[in-house]
């Protein structure tokens, strides 16, 4: 080979390893455009009627201005889980206890479903709002997830048993998306169709946006994914002013930010 192709081979290699390393430290311009005062103990969220929802002392509790609507539930322990998809009936899991409440809008108990007594043997680990009157739901005791139709009662398996233990899932009304502990990244159709999307970063926090995309936290900063990118290694920063915080939401191109005294609002826009 000639001098002149190794030079330019070269020069190649150093052009291809910069925008490697570029493409791994984009960052994403991060606009606040809202912040809110709060001793809340956890933040669960926005809905698209502008209503956050946090929960103090176990008490779950929805505010916008000066509307606040509040639901408390002592008999059931700790709330561990609250889906917020449909906000006209919203999801609270208190898995002590082995039991869903669904709330109306104005957050009164519209069913309580402790699937203890259920026929079938069901101990839930994972659960969320899915279609037509139907909750996903992670069954322990087969490793499956299943649908439940909480109107009539029936519960049904739609998936193998899983093979690894889940450490992060996420729903939405049409799919079941759970990462294992070794950061595998599935999802599973209301059809049982399952499909591996491949693997996650390293995180402390995630949030899944779609079945190429994802947020994470690590260390206290925040980042995005695509796993789609012509560069698999790729991944962006998002700049935030926050050093630390406790926990972070994403829903229509606004990051929420929880600390223990705000939820600051930041508008976003992913590439």
């Amino acid at each position: 080979m000639s001098k002149t192709a190794h030079i330019f081979l070269y020069f190649l290699f150093i052009a291809c390893s910069f925008s490697a390393v570029f493409s791994q430290n984009q960052k994403i311009k991060a606009t606040s455009v809202s912040r809110l005062s709060t001793d809340a103990d956890d933040f669960s969220g926005y809905d698209s009627f502008g209503y956050s929802y946090q929960i103090k002392n176990n008490v779950f509790s929805k505010t916008k201005g000066k509307e606040i609507f509040e639901y408390k539930n002592v008999s059931l322990g700790k709330i561990t889980k609250v889906d917020l998809q449909n906000p006209l009936k919203i999801v609270l899991f208190y898995e002590d206890f082995n039991t869903v409440v669904l709330l109306d809008n104005q957050l009164n108990k519209v069913t309580e479903i402790n699937f203890s007594l259920n026929n079938t043997p069901i101990v839930v680990s994972a659960i969320g709002m899915s279609t037509q009157n139907q909750l996903w739901i992670y069954n322990a005791l087969n490793q499956q997830i299943s649908l439940f139709d909480y109107l009539k009662n029936e519960y049904k398996t739609v998936s193998t048993p899983l093979i690894e233990t889940i450490k992060y899932y996420q729903t939405d009304f049409n799919t079941f998306y759970w990462i294992d502990k070794k950061n595998n990244w599935f999802s599973c159709d209301i059809f049982g169709k399952t499909t591996s999307l491949g693997k996650v970063s390293d995180f402390d926090a995630i949030e899944i946006i779609n079945n190429h995309q994802y947020l994470f936290s690590k260390a206290n900063l925040l980042y995005f994914k695509d796993i789609t990118s012509t560069n698999s290694n790729a991944f962006s920063e998002i700049e935030i002013l926050e050093k630390s915080f406790d926990k972070f939401c994403y829903k229509d191109q606004i990051l929420s930010i929880f600390t223990a005294k705000e939820i600051i609002n930041y508008k976003i826009v992913t590439p």
